[in-house]
């Protein structure tokens, strides 16, 4: 597809070409109101391009000169703030050359990363074939994949495309196998084209098996004290992808920073529950910081600085595993705090999806094919947070509140919003006890309320020092785990420190602290 971007440039003097940078194109969406989106290419230095936006009848609304610069040879322009709709026209004139790009339209514009996961397109989930048939229903939902690519030096431009800006069809949004589209991204997109009416701008960056050190960038390792040069890792026999420090950074992430945009949905961890993974904690709210820094700087300011950023809980892999690492990677997603947006990780959103497992599924069961809940459940975390809907629940329900019934050795937990108990795990809920402070034991819960779980904890002494829940790789079977929320969103895993902290008239008052010791 490299030869694609070769396509919108034209020559304007020896060893000069006019055009616009690898990722602008027919189709494409740009970011609207209340930002600029900015637009950039190529031109001969020491010359001025004009950028012109004009309507489908050819009347110009906008213009806009930019200068080139040498050596690089580059221009870059931002457009006034527009509405949403179109369709317009984009043309960068240089002398008596221009370049033009057709079928142009603004709304909002979503980067989806991370590793395999993300890369799974639509033809590989539940329910495919109605899927890809749905395609034709969202023209104004426009889509786009960066090929994978690596670089030991950070890039200015995409040196390879998958998928250039396209209306959506069933060939495109199904090409193959982990290729494109990203059928997570496609249907958060769906969705939220439902919600909102106007379009949107899909960007697909993605590579299977890849650590987040790949696509950190240097600053973002160093602020976690990781190495920064390729020598620093040693291959992992279970990870497929590139892992050497920044590689993805350099070639698939900050090659987009001049792009507007309006939000990020990143769905990787797994291969991090195999390297580093008690380092997560750092280096994904570092990762966070560093692309919504450089993504609001590399776009003159018109991309927000508190970028809204969604994530994507890890879901489930080896049934019966003894490991606690896929546990702790979800624990430490959150930076160890539980729930999303919190004060190490503002405007952030996460869907939990450690009941969506898969055992029968063809690609491996760490590949579940029920990416509809996925989606669905990260965007209602993106209208709550992205878009500010007031009152939409998007995330399950949480625990509040501790009281230790000494005498009956009882613990009453109450939860933030109201419970729906599907099922009641013997090992939903785990503690650990004074008596024996190395082990977790089980505590059945033995009546749930409309806000309220009972424990049992015979055998626990006197003293409670942790509690934790659906700490287990695999917690529990497809949407069965122990306690959801009325709108079927699950609650989500957690580990507490639990301190007491005085008498009641029922019982000794218990406070909860995001828990570490347990790990």
């Amino acid at each position: 597809m490299a030869t694609w971007a070769l396509l919108a440039l034209v020559p304007v003097a020896a060893g000069a070409m006019l055009g616009f940078a690898s990722y602008y194109g027919d189709h494409m969406v740009l970011q609207k109101e209340p930002a600029g989106a900015v637009v950039w290419g190529y031109g001969e230095p020491g010359a001025s391009v004009t950028v012109a936006l004009s309507e489908d009848g050819g009347l110009i609304v906008m213009k806009k000169t930019a200068p080139v610069k040498g050596p690089s040879g580059t221009w870059t322009t931002v457009l006034d703030p527009m509405d949403p709709g179109g369709p317009y026209a984009l043309t960068a004139g240089q002398g008596s050359e221009n370049v033009t790009l057709r079928d142009i339209y603004f709304g909002d514009v979503w980067l989806c990363s991370g590793q395999s996961n993300m890369a799974m397109t639509v033809l590989q989930i539940a329910n495919a074939s109605r899927e890809l048939a749905a395609a034709a229903r969202y023209p104004y939902v426009r889509v786009f994949a960066a090929a994978p690519a690596r670089s030991d030096v950070e890039l200015e431009d995409l040196e390879r495309i998958d998928l250039p800006w396209a209306i959506p069809t069933a060939e495109n949004l199904g090409h193959g196998n982990f290729t494109y589209f990203s059928a997570v991204c496609w249907l958060l997109g769906r969705y939220l084209y439902e919600a909102l009416r106007y379009p949107l701008g899909l960007v697909e960056a993605a590579w299977g098996g890849t650590p987040i050190e790949a696509w950190s960038s240097r600053r973002a390792l160093r602020a976690c004290g990781l190495p920064q040069d390729a020598g620093s890792v040693s291959p992992h026999r279970q990870l497929t992808g590139p892992q050497t420090p920044s590689v993805l950074w350099n070639a698939m992430i900050h090659p987009l920073l001049n792009m507007t945009l309006r939000g990020v949905a990143w769905y990787q961890g797994e291969a991090n529950a195999f390297l580093h993974t008690d380092l997560y904690n750092c280096t994904f709210p570092a990762l966070i910081a560093d692309w919504r820094q450089a993504f609001h700087a590399g776009s003159a300011g018109q991309t927000e600085p508190l970028l809204p950023f969604g994530f994507v809980q890890l879901s489930t892999y080896r049934r019966q595993s003894p490991d606690d690492s896929f546990a702790r990677l979800r624990w430490h997603q959150t930076a160890d705090l539980g729930l999303v947006p919190n004060a190490r990780m503002p405007g952030t959103f996460m869907a939990v999806t450690m009941d969506l497992c898969d055992e029968r599924s063809p690609y491996g069961s760490i590949h579940p094919r029920d990416k509809q809940n996925v989606a669905r459940r990260l965007h209602l975390g993106a209208r709550a947070v992205a878009y500010g809907e007031k009152d939409l629940v998007f995330q399950g329900p949480y625990p509040i509140r501790a009281v230790l019934e000494v005498s009956k050795a009882l613990l009453n937990l109450t939860y933030d919003q109201e419970l729906v108990c599907r099922r009641r795990e013997t090992r939903a809920f785990e503690v650990r006890c004074s008596s024996r402070p190395r082990e977790w034991l089980p505590a059945p819960a033995v009546a749930v309320g409309s806000r309220t779980v009972t424990l049992a904890l015979a055998g626990c002494g006197t003293l409670v020092l942790g509690l934790r829940y659906a700490w287990a790789e695999w917690p529990c079977d497809y949407e069965s785990c122990a306690l959801y929320n009325a709108q079927g969103l699950p609650a989500p895993p957690f580990l507490m420190d639990v301190l007491p902290v005085g008498e009641t008239a029922g019982g000794r008052e218990l406070l909860l602290l995001p828990g570490s010791r347990g790990i």
